[in-house]
């Protein structure tokens, strides 16, 4: 078996993993998301939605690579975020910044982007073997009401979740319909993360724990 480490708190990355048949050591990267992503932008090192989070998971694999728990394991950094309008929108945090999203995407649709970085720390080294891949969803909206999105909110589902939506949770009743990889929606394309594997030279399968 190979070892995958998830540098993700994500409660729906770790469910679709396991569902996978894959049980990861879930480690905390502690990244700040909006100082990276904003000294990037400010560096001129981001032209895109995609761009965006394929740094945010490279950057947040990186952060655990010296962690006892990563030696001789894979190590799966991910990030998401809605492009809408071609602005990246990632965790509102916020009630009201929630409550005026779901305002400007109901009734219309979006692409939610989803960043996946790979690292092959199983030999050790300065700097291992990595690839990493962004992947994208075009999400249509339900055009639901006011008081729909108050409720929403209310909950706290999507205060902490890219785009201020799930569609595994409340707020799948809200998605008319997606185009692509629903995974990717989640959070983590299990295929694309297969395909990064294979990259490394890692037999897919040996992440399946029985």
């Amino acid at each position: 078996m190979t070892k995958l480490v998830l540098a993700s708190t994500s409660p729906a990355r770790l469910r679709l993993l396991r569902d996978g048949g894959i049980n990861p050591i879930v480690i905390a990267p502690n990244v700040d998301e909006e100082q990276v992503g904003d000294m990037a932008i400010a560096a001129g090192q981001i032209a895109s939605t995609a761009d965006l989070v394929l740094l945010l998971a490279k950057a947040k694999a990186e952060a655990v690579v010296n962690n006892p728990l990563c030696q001789d394991a894979l190590i799966l950094g991910c990030d998401s975020a809605l492009d809408l309008d071609g602005e990246a929108l990632g965790k509102p945090h916020e009630p009201e910044v929630a409550i005026e999203r779901w305002k400007a995407m109901r009734g219309r649709s979006g692409r939610l982007y989803t960043g996946h970085w790979l690292i092959d720390n199983r030999q050790g080294g300065a700097m291992p073997p990595a690839n990493g891949r962004a992947t994208n969803t075009t999400v249509h909206f339900q055009n639901i009401s006011d008081e729909e999105i108050l409720a929403y909110v209310g909950t706290g589902e999507p205060l902490k979740v890219a785009g201020a939506f799930t569609i595994d949770g409340l707020g799948g009743a809200f998605i008319k319909a997606i185009e692509g990889d629903s995974h990717t929606v989640v959070g983590l394309s299990l295929a694309t993360l297969r395909e990064l594997v294979i990259s490394l030279g890692v037999d897919y399968p040996s992440l399946w724990r029985g």
